[in-house]
């Protein structure tokens, strides 16, 4: 089992930036592709930004491209989600997902395990 917790939501205005951490515990967080999925209100959930196991492979979505930057701390067990240039749009519910098997499953939406999401909102 791998427990994941979201941190470093909250309120920022259109251009501003926010840091989201998602911290695991319970297994070895190095074994594990990690990403961030995000769902606004009305909205299904989307894929943002996903990262290897190793950190190699990175992925995103055309949305957040040149804006948003994933990256992991495989010795402190944390992801990240570095958000810049933020929207209105992005304004939604973060979410932090992790898979023992690949980052296609990541990508997907079908991880292993979740957490329970982090609000951001970026004002007009």
């Amino acid at each position: 089992q791998v427990q994941l917790v979201e941190s470093g939501g909250g309120l920022v205005q259109a251009g501003g930036s926010l840091r989201l951490s998602c911290a695991a515990s319970g297994r070895t967080f190095s074994s594990y592709a990690m990403g961030w999925f995000r769902q606004a209100p009305g909205k299904e959930r989307e894929f943002v930004a996903a990262v290897s196991r190793s950190g190699s492979t990175i992925d995103y979505a055309d949305s957040v491209k040149g804006r948003f930057t994933i990256s992991r701390d495989n010795a402190k067990n944390t992801g990240y989600l570095q958000m810049d240039s933020l929207k209105p749009e992005d304004t939604a519910v973060y979410y932090c997902t992790a898979d023992r098997l690949s980052i296609r499953a990541v990508v997907a939406g079908t991880g292993d395990y979740w957490g329970q999401g982090t609000q951001v909102t970026v004002s007009s």
